[in-house]
């Protein structure tokens, strides 16, 4: 099986201003042609240190993918780096010096002396033609090693790529294919996940398994590489659907849709309403309701009920409840989500109360929240707690309570 690294070269690109996005273009391209890519660096405008990272590419990598650094100036470096790391000259070639000149010409300009330096190419190396630009692209077999320098803008490194390097790898490399599985996952922590699934995966190579986390929305990400596609749909399979067994209806979704996005679909399914009443998440859930495009379908709106008496005044919440339960209680919290329903008329009102710090104000450990979800059947509440900071805490208390409509919605 063969794997890549793509280098970008530019010392632009280590800075906080220019983010590299032909990785993205080009780890796509080359999953799609069963290519894993096993690294990614960028490196400064220096010779030496990106010539000692090709040859280290070199010795990982069947496929090394070279972007920038192909311009007409000092600091385009990669043709000299790459010459140096393969201890092979760089050859003049007039032709491609007439081609750039003309360019030039059809643009009514006048091309300057540095741009001779786009007319060498590494000894050995094809011509990728750049319709787009004056920087031509060089593809260089090295022993086993496919070498690719590409021009560092979009435009011009896309179309080379797909019109001209994918055909070539699609009739060199062997047969292989990339095959994935993605689930999205809440209601437990990365360590409660990890715990859960590792009996199965754990036995497994490929495919290889990735757990990422964020927010209290966890994903599992399979990647299966075999020869075919029926033989990593089996793999997949194989290690799949035990942990889908496994974590029931923690997994929300099994196509990427976000959390919100799946309630969404499903409230739209029953031609439900939903309202909100939030307070210590300060609109959170909203936000992330009226995210997705069409919320306006099953999203009525909500209230923002911080203080004490705006719960009262917005809600009806009886101020002799909150006297005596605190506003981080179970009956407010209900009473929240009472109101709610019962002031837009919708089919389900969510809320949320709570201390996200770093001071309590109700007497409730910080990290302590109530949601209350009411709806045709009647109404409830449940407690949960997390640790962190007030973000942490505001965060993770939005996630739960998407989750428990989620949950109560199925």
């Amino acid at each position: 099986m063969a794997d890549a690294e793509i280098v970008a070269a530019g010392s632009e690109l280590l800075t906080p201003d220019k983010v590299d996005t032909n990785s993205l273009f080009l780890t796509d391209q080359l999953n799609a042609l069963g290519v894993a890519v096993v690294r990614k660096s960028i490196v400064g405008d220096e010779r030496e240190l990106l010539a000692s990272t090709v040859r280290n590419a070199l010795s990982r990598a069947r496929i090394i993918v070279l972007t920038g650094g192909l311009g007409p100036t000092e600091d385009d470096v990669t043709r000299d780096a790459v010459a140096i790391a393969l201890d092979r000259p760089l050859v003049f070639r007039q032709d491609l010096l007439d081609e750039i000149e003309n360019k030039f010409r059809k643009f009514g300009r006048k091309m300057t002396e540095n741009n001779r330096r786009q007319a060498y190419l590494v000894e050995g190396a094809e011509v990728l033609e750049n319709p787009r630009g004056t920087a031509v692209g060089q593809w260089i077999d090295y022993m086993d090693r496919m070498i690719l320098l590409l021009p560092g803008p979009p435009r011009e490194l896309n179309p080379m790529f797909t019109g001209l390097c994918v055909p070539r790898f699609a009739a060199r490399l062997p047969a292989q294919v990339l095959r994935t599985r993605f689930y999205r996952v809440t209601g437990m922590g990365e360590s409660e996940l990890d715990a859960v699934i590792a009996p199965v995966y754990t036995r497994y190579q490929n495919p290889a398994t990735t757990i990422l986390a964020g927010g209290g929305d966890l994903q599992i990400h399979l990647r299966a590489r075999c020869t075919s596609a029926e033989e990593a749909e089996a793999l997949l399979a194989e290690v799949g659907d035990p942990i889908l067994d496994l974590l029931g209806n923690r997994v929300y979704s099994t196509n990427g849709d976000s959390l919100e996005l799946v309630i969404g679909k499903r409230l739209r399914e029953e031609r439900a309403l939903l309202a909100v009443a939030e307070s210590c998440t300060g609109g959170l859930v909203a936000a992330r309701i009226t995210s997705v495009p069409g919320a306006s379908d099953y999203f009525v709106g909500g209230f923002l009920t911080y203080a004490d008496a705006m719960k009262t005044a917005q809600l009806g919440v009886p101020e002799k409840l909150i006297a005596e339960h605190t506003a981080v209680s179970e009956p407010v919290a209900k009473a929240m989500a009472e109101g709610a329903r019962e002031r837009t008329g919708a089919t389900w009102a969510v809320s949320v109360t709570g201390e996200a710090g770093p001071e309590s104000s109700s007497g409730a450990p910080v990290g302590t929240l109530w949601i209350g979800i009411a709806g045709p059947a009647g109404v409830d509440a449940q407690q949960v707690k997390f640790p962190g900071d007030r973000e942490r805490v505001r965060t993770w208390g939005a996630q739960a309570v998407l989750n428990l409509l989620r949950l109560r919605l199925s």
